[in-house]
């Protein structure tokens, strides 16, 4: 029943809150998937951040990675990820500093160059009036990483003098892309590299062609590293599993749309009235969406695995039901012939 070639398989959690669940209920839901997540030998346990999204509850991520890896003992923990434009890196460098002390050996730490939200709180986020379009991503994670590494900064620096404590071993540091850009600055840097191919599919083979080329040696790592995430609901039987899928394109639509709200039902979007349109471009949202009986799903993540040749699979399943989540994540797990995992490794696996 597994993929022709197996890899390791990991978790993204966007701690989806339905139209009938509180936060909390989201919050405390994402705790036993995680759990559950560890025992059935998934590698990582990882948390979006994203903001002014009222179906979305990973914005403090540093918190909730916290929360998670104090409910678990082997997973890794990570963030999938820290969006630095919107952090000073000095605080990002203290944050996971005291989660690498509370849970060492365990943390990663994804960095993404996007702000994760719209550009009103991109900016409230900032408490910046200048434009959003000035990149400066390069020179905060260089920052962040002198920072994370107890280096200092050069006399003519800005930061010089400053150090981030507490200060622990370097959690391993991810950059994440959903385009080109940080496919290279990743390979160029020596880094491992994370794709979002769950909401940019048609970016996702290029950009890890890019890092591929990119990629420079660096000290730890001798050979390029690729996550691909890729949305994955898997069910009993196809039926059941589109039935599970129907809310994520009625949440997609709405989000693209400029009305985002919590995440809908399935009933609710049996009930939608729905123009031809509107289905029309769910689906194409949603055509990378890996969904269906776990023969469905296998011949998916074969096909995934074939086409990008990735190192490991991160999957993303968003339900209204905690336990439709859970249910995915066993049957993955049989379908990765994952075993229960032992302790978690420094490093890169």
């Amino acid at each position: 029943m597994s993929p022709t070639r197996c890899v390791p398989l990991s978790v993204l959690d966007l701690v989806p809150v339905g139209s009938a669940v509180t936060p909390a209920e989201a919050i405390r839901g994402s705790l036993e998937l995680a759990r559950r997540a560890e025992q059935l030998g998934y590698t990582r346990y990882w948390l979006a951040e994203h903001h002014g999204m009222p179906g979305i509850a990973s914005t403090a991520t540093a918190l909730l990675i916290g929360q998670v890896a104090a409910a678990t003992s082997t997973i890794r923990v990570g963030s999938g990820g820290v969006m630095l434009p919107n952090h000073a890196p000095l605080a990002v460098a203290e944050q996971f500093g005291t989660l690498g002390v509370l849970f060492p050996g365990r943390i990663d730490l994804g960095i993404g160059r996007a702000p994760g939200t719209d550009p009103a709180t991109a900016r409230a986020l900032r408490r910046t009036a200048g434009s959003l379009a000035v990149d400066d991503f390069t020179d905060r994670l260089a920052e962040l990483t002198t920072f994370l590494s107890g280096g200092a900064f050069e006399a003519e620096h800005p930061m010089h003098g400053v150090a981030a404590f507490p200060q622990a071993p370097t959690p391993p540091l991810w950059l994440l892309g959903s385009s080109g850009y940080s496919a290279q600055v990743a390979g160029m840097l020596g880094l491992p590299f994370a794709f979002a191919h769950h909401f940019s599919a048609a970016n996702t083979v290029p950009a890890l062609e890019l890092y591929r080329r990119a990629f420079q040696p660096s000290p730890g790592r001798e050979r390029p590293y690729a996550i691909v995430a890729a949305a994955v609901i898997c069910a009993e039987d196809d039926d059941q599993a589109q039935w599970l899928q129907a809310p994520v394109r009625l949440a997609m639509l709405r989000l693209r749309g400029g009305r985002p709200g919590t995440f809908p039902s399935p009933q609710e979007a049996a009930d939608h009235p729905w123009t031809p349109q509107e289905r029309a471009a769910a689906e194409n949202i949603t055509a990378s969406h890996i969904v269906g009986s776990p023969l469905t799903v296998r011949a998916g993540l074969d096909a995934l695995l074939d086409e990008t040749g990735a190192d490991e699979l991160m999957v993303v399943t968003n339900t209204q039901r905690p336990a439709d989540r859970v249910r995915s994540l066993e049957l993955v797990a049989e379908i990765g012939d994952l075993a229960p995992a032992g302790p978690a490794s420094v490093g890169v696996t």
